[in-house]
């Protein structure tokens, strides 16, 4: 059998501008997508962009609801007591809250919970593990978080 070296040379020619469209709109799509892969933490317009710029460090709880630590709350119709608590804020993304408190006079609650957030400003919008959001406002070297309508103030 013969083969008609005219029709491979036809769709060469024919399949040759949808190759290299092809090849250049993929190379564009890649190019688009590696400009979005900048580190988010940055202040160059990420979503921490515009957070202040000693946002990252330890907090100290030192009142919830005005009152100083230790106190007592009322949660969810218990009193509870609160004896202590800490606010880590990384400069990655990351937080962890841990607190102290009491339910029963001899029995303390070690608890911690971790979290990833963004900033818009001052503003700090943190995504709990296994849990919601909550939204917390950085001031100087003050810290305050609303926790289920309970404000939690921290101070550096």
């Amino acid at each position: 059998m013969k083969t008609n070296s005219h029709s491979i040379k036809l769709e060469l020619s024919i399949a040759s501008p949808r190759f290299i469209a092809l090849c250049l709109l993929a190379g564009l799509l890649l190019a688009l997508g590696l400009t979005g892969c900048k580190d988010s933490s940055s202040t160059a317009g990420g979503p921490n962009a515009g957070a202040p710029a000693n946002i990252a460090g330890d907090y100290a709880l030192v009142s919830v609801d005005g009152k100083a630590v230790p106190c007592v709350v009322s949660h969810e119709g218990r009193d509870v007591t609160v004896k202590s608590g800490r606010f880590t804020i990384n400069a990655d993304g990351t937080c962890r809250s841990q607190s102290v408190f009491a339910v029963l006079p001899s029995k303390d609650v070690n608890r911690l919970v971790e979290a990833t957030y963004t900033v818009s400003g001052a503003n700090l919008t943190m995504h709990w593990k296994g849990a919601g959001t909550t939204t917390g406002r950085v001031q100087g070297s003050d810290f305050t978080m609303n926790n289920e309508g309970m404000i939690f103030a921290y101070r550096k």
